[in-house]
């Protein structure tokens, strides 16, 4: 199968995920009941992103760069994160793009849309009935390895496949650098890039970044564009949860009703909960953040910060928008 067989197939497939083809409504009411994250507003959002990512321009700009060799495949395990829908889709395909073949371990979180999808896939292009796998058993048999975690799993990930060429993700978090001169469109915005998956997305803003004296009513107002979130009922536990045991300890909070402000110096916020902290120069902000890259996936900003996105953005990455900064094909590409 030639690269160019592979990205008609994928630009295929972004068109089915943008239609309303039969199946569809079903798969994502049951991924909806498996998973109550997963909202179908959230499933929805999720498929028509990787809908527009997978358009003929996205995916030619993306390889552009790139010498697709013509080679014996390698077999890439990839252990996903089950957090947001999809969340494993651009491991998936930049295995397969690079002509390669896949060996998912689900997370239990999310079991049913991508199998979907690439049962989908097969159809318009079988040549990758045979280069897709997926199993619940202990992965055995593979070349290489893609793993999502937390930072305790990814200890586990480190000593398991640590002998193989790898990819292990730990926890990110995104955050959000305001001037205090931000439209009440940017902070709507800003909104979405917070709320969108109930903030359980490495790209979710979890910490924003406010100068000194900040006027927090506009954020506020912007923040009312979300306020239906609270009917949700995981979300609502999380809040009152939350709430309880941040009041029982007397800690100052900012309350809006459906969120929580705290001021902390950590990067990772529980659900409902987002923290801030102060700084005083854009210049010092700028190299704290490059000394906690670590710790960021995105950051989100209008000011003049390096690798900063716009307000909004943070959910509808580019396909060339690598998690944690790693170039995934290119480290599929020199499989050996």
């Amino acid at each position: 199968m030639q690269l160019q067989q592979r990205i008609n197939a994928f630009i295929e497939l972004g068109k089915f995920m943008s239609s309303e083809a039969a199946g569809m409504d079903e798969v994502i009411v049951s991924a909806s009941m498996h998973n109550s994250w997963f909202t179908n507003d959230n499933i929805s959002f999720a498929l028509k992103s990787w809908s527009q990512s997978l358009s003929e321009i996205n995916l030619k700009k993306w390889l552009a760069t790139c010498e697709v060799p013509q080679k014996g495949p390698k077999t890439v395990a990839i252990v996903m994160a089950g957090n947001i829908p999809l969340v494993g889709f651009h491991d998936f395909l930049s295995v397969l793009i690079t002509g390669n073949n896949v060996l998912a371990k689900l997370s239990s979180n999310d079991t049913i849309l991508l199998p979907f999808l690439a049962k989908k896939l097969i159809e318009l292009e079988p040549g990758f009935a045979d280069r897709i796998e997926f199993t619940e058993e202990r992965l055995s048999h593979f070349d290489a390895v893609i793993a999502t975690g937390s930072n305790n799993t990814a200890r586990y990930f480190d000593y398991y496949f640590g002998k193989y060429p790898n990819i292990i993700r730990r926890n990110r978090n995104s955050v959000a650098v305001l001037t205090g001169t931000e439209t009440p469109s940017q902070l709507k915005a800003l909104a979405d890039d917070i709320f969108r998956y109930f903030g359980l997305g490495c790209r979710n803003v979890s910490k924003i970044f406010l100068p000194k004296e900040y006027n927090f009513d506009p954020f506020f107002n912007a923040m009312f564009s979300w306020k239906d979130i609270i009917n949700n009922n995981k979300y609502i536990n999380n809040y009152d949860y939350n709430k309880a045991v941040y009041l029982m300890s007397d800690i100052p909070l900012l309350d809006n009703e459906f969120m929580l402000l705290k001021e902390d110096t950590a990067f990772s916020s529980p659900i409902s909960v987002v923290f801030y902290e102060y700084y005083n120069s854009l210049d010092t902000l700028a190299d704290y953040l490059s000394e906690n890259k670590e710790h960021v996936q995105a950051i989100i900003s209008d000011a003049e910060l390096p690798g900063a996105i716009p307000f909004g953005q943070a959910q509808s990455p580019r396909l060339w928008d690598y998690a944690d900064g790693v170039d995934t094909v290119s480290f599929l590409l020199a499989l050996k």
